[in-house]
């Protein structure tokens, strides 16, 4: 576990380029240069201390059960399943903020107002910039491919589907078969990823697992699985896990962007296929139809199947 992912400073030289190589390759590059505000990072990362410190009964105040369609909320530990499989974490989903319309996924987000009522500013305020981030960090995969650089944010992102999540891992026992998260690839366009300063994120390259451990100043960002189908394979959705070893609690926060929720994804006609190489779950990509909403849906009943009715 000894190889790096490429870190690019999104105001340097030659970050198309950069990020074209680093998709191919694995998918999956550190960012820099985002100019998202370190206060914000801060109120953010101890507003979330503060709420993942609550007894049970306090954060089950809010729990996903209390969301409905809109899938926002708290789960426990174990909460949340991946391949099947029960992951060692706690977390909260959040989403943008809109009146619910019936569409799954869409309504207003629960906050701890009562015991934390800071996490709600930060949150939101999150939300905003990161969207501001993602187009930037899209602008650049855009250019990648040779198409314009407003090519998404005039399409596929226009009205994207915004996800945000923060989870807490537990400190870990060393036993190697728990997971804070077990293997899978992102569902969407993008994913951009905040880590504390607690080492735990794994990806799978072509030379096996790697870590991906923080690095100040930085997000992890990989590409997901709509932006593999519409570069026909060209870039690779890539599996990741990860595994609390530390004794200490981890904090993550990933924030999806994805296409809107009617859109559907064809590969690009600019694109040239390479030769499809199986994925690590047998899926083939190229056989889906539909909207995104249609692949996300079924995506995330999987995920909280007792939550799979309300959608």
């Amino acid at each position: 576990m000894t190889r790096e992912l490429p870190v690019i400073d999104l105001s340097g030289p030659d970050v198309p380029a950069r990020i074209e190589a680093a998709c191919v390759d694995s998918g999956f590059f550190y960012v820099s240069g985002t100019g998202v505000p370190e206060r914000l990072i801060g109120e953010l990362d101890a507003a979330a201390r503060r709420f993942f410190a609550l007894p049970e009964e306090r954060k089950l105040q809010i729990a996903m059960a209390r969301g409905g369609r809109a899938w926002r909320g708290y789960f426990p530990v174990g909460g949340e399943l991946t391949s099947g499989r029960p992951d060692l974490k706690e977390g909260v989903y959040f989403g943008a903020e809109a009146e619910p319309d019936g569409t799954p996924l869409k309504g207003r987000n629960l906050f701890p107002d009562a015991d934390v009522p800071e996490l709600r500013a930060a949150v939101l305020t999150y939300l905003d910039v990161m969207t501001t981030t993602a187009q930037r960090v899209m602008s650049g995969v855009a250019l990648s491919l040779g198409l314009p650089a407003g090519y998404f944010a005039d399409g596929y992102t226009k009205d994207p589907t915004i996800l945000f999540r923060i989870f807490h891992y537990p400190p870990g026992t060393g036993a190697t078969e728990e997971w804070g998260v077990g293997e899978h690839t992102d569902y969407g366009l993008l994913t951009l990823l905040l880590q504390d300063d607690n080492a735990g994120l794994q990806v799978h390259t072509r030379d096996g697992w790697v870590n991906a451990p923080p690095i100040p100043g930085t997000f992890v960002c990989n590409i997901g699985d709509m932006l593999d189908k519409l570069t026909a394979g060209h870039y690779r959705s890539t599996p990741h896990r990860v595994r609390n070893a530390s004794a200490r609690d981890r904090l993550s926060f990933p924030f999806f962007f994805d296409p809107g929720w009617h859109d559907e994804v064809p590969p690009l006609p600019s694109i040239p296929g390479r030769e499809h190489r199986p994925r690590w779950d047998g899926q083939d990509l190229r056989a889906f139809s539909g909207t995104y909403g249609d692949y996300l849906v079924a995506k995330v009943a999987k995920v909280f199947p007792e939550l799979a009715t309300e959608i």
